[in-house]
């Protein structure tokens, strides 16, 4: 841990990143999140007060977390420590935090930063439960990863989450025009820029201020000076981004929110979202088979008989992606997507699995009818296994009045088609059925 290690001195600003070098102080300078540090709002009423509560700030990368953690810890008068999850240890843990209830005691608050809190194991996370509960320190974490997941519930439920979003391409272009009125971005230059390189600049970042600044920086050290006069061309920003980047973490919660994406698209009928949405994976280097998969259960949970051919396509999608992998069977995949999208839609199939697993938990293991047990004994025959049993073929209708259910499920019914697709013919295929039953089963 270090204690007031957010502030550089003087002398080592002209080596640190630029993004550190022009981080904001101030409300006043920071840019974006103006749902939480607007005018009126809790978040900077809660700043300007200095009457900080613990904190969680949940948001991806780049959107100033730990920015606001440092305009808190300028404004506050209180002792404010940080920690490191990758440093700390539970005995450095537990250290710090005596000497925070000795503080309290002696009427000095204490607030302890925790930059990328889910890093910290659920035992380090356990050393800081019981003094937030007792006061002694104001705890506040930043975190990219949904805090629902990666933080006890103890812990959290006595912290107030503040979601921050990704800046938008405006707040982007609004802080790289303070960067160049900034002294200490680069004190030595006079840089010259124009709005399309900008621009440019912003849409690649992705709502990240540090890949912003980064980008900015480099392509300031890669331009040409000419009178003392840096002159930021376009071309040179444009082979500095050669390939977007994209924010996809196959095993982080955007992982999980972009697949929901997919799935509620095709479900949807939204044919060019899911293709969007299965771009987005591919690009960012999900595993192909992984998306097959969840289309191969799409077909069923949503599809279902509406479209007997949509399981077939989402297996043949499967085979190509094995046979092929990426980037070939890219087409396969978007190919399915499509025509998952376009089909009809029934989840009737689903539905009669859910109905029948809630009977199977409320009945148990109810015994098999006498009538449809296997009989391959004389002893199991003598018992009654196989007796009355018809066969259906047997009959010019293909059906008979046999009871295939205990009796205290005989009423149940599991599968109600739709008017959807093909799901229509086996809908009326069962009215049929019903019909005959309703003639035939008093016999």
């Amino acid at each position: 841990m270090q204690q007031e290690s957010l502030f550089s001195t003087p002398d080592s600003e002209e080596n640190t990143p630029l993004a550190n070098r022009v981080r904001p102080t101030t409300l006043e300078d920071f840019v974006g999140q103006q749902h939480l540090i607007g005018d009126d709002k809790v978040l900077r009423e809660i700043i300007d007060q200095d009457k900080i509560p613990s904190l969680i700030f949940w948001g991806p990368p780049g959107v100033g977390k730990t920015t606001l953690a440092e305009i808190i810890a300028k404004k506050t008068k209180a002792n404010f420590i940080t920690f490191s999850a990758v440093t700390s240890g539970i005995n450095d843990i537990k250290k710090v935090m005596k000497e925070a209830e000795l503080n309290r005691e002696m009427g000095q608050k204490t607030i302890v930063f925790i930059d990328e809190i889910h890093r910290f194991n659920k035992a380090q996370q356990d050393a800081f439960l019981p003094f937030v509960e007792k006061g002694s320190i104001t705890l506040i974490g930043a975190t990219t990863e949904n805090p629902s997941f990666e933080i006890n519930s103890a812990l959290l439920s006595r912290c107030k989450v503040f979601v921050l979003k990704s800046l938008t391409k405006d707040d982007l272009v609004e802080l790289l025009k303070k960067v160049l009125v900034n002294p200490k971005a680069f004190p030595k230059s006079k840089i010259e820029i124009d709005d399309d390189t900008l621009n440019l600049i912003a849409a690649y970042s992705n709502g990240d201020a540090r890949v912003a600044l980064n980008t900015f920086e480099m392509a300031v050290i890669n331009s040409e000076v000419k009178d003392k006069v840096t002159h930021v061309q376009l071309d040179v920003v444009r082979q500095l981004l050669n390939t977007q980047s994209l924010r996809y973490d196959k095993n982080g919660e955007e992982h999980y929110n972009i697949i929901s994406a997919l799935h509620k698209s095709m479900r949807n009928s939204d044919t060019d979202a899911a293709i969007y949405w299965v771009t987005r994976m591919m690009e960012g280097g999900e595993d192909p088979l992984y998306i097959a998969r969840r289309l191969v259960r799409f077909a069923s949970e949503d599809i279902g008989l509406a479209d007997t051919n949509a399981l077939n396509v989402a297996i043949n999608a499967f085979q190509a992606c094995q046979f092929l992998g990426m980037p070939e069977c890219n087409v396969h995949l978007v190919e399915t997507v499509i025509y998952l999208s376009v089909a009809p839609k029934s989840n009737a199939s689903y539905k009669a699995l859910l109905r029948a697993q809630k009977d199977v938990k409320e009945y148990g293991n109810l015994p098999v009818p006498l009538q449809i047990r296997n009989a391959p004994t004389k002893l199991m025959k003598n018992l009654g296994y196989g007796k009355d049993y018809q066969l259906a073929h047997d009959n010019p209708d293909k059906l008979t009045n046999m009871k295939t259910v205990p009796k205290e499920i005989e009423d149940s019914k599991y599968y109600i088609p739709t008017e959807q697709g093909k799901e229509r013919f086996f809908k009326q295929r069962l009215e049929t059925i019903k019909e005959w039953h309703q003639q035939h089963d008093n016999d």
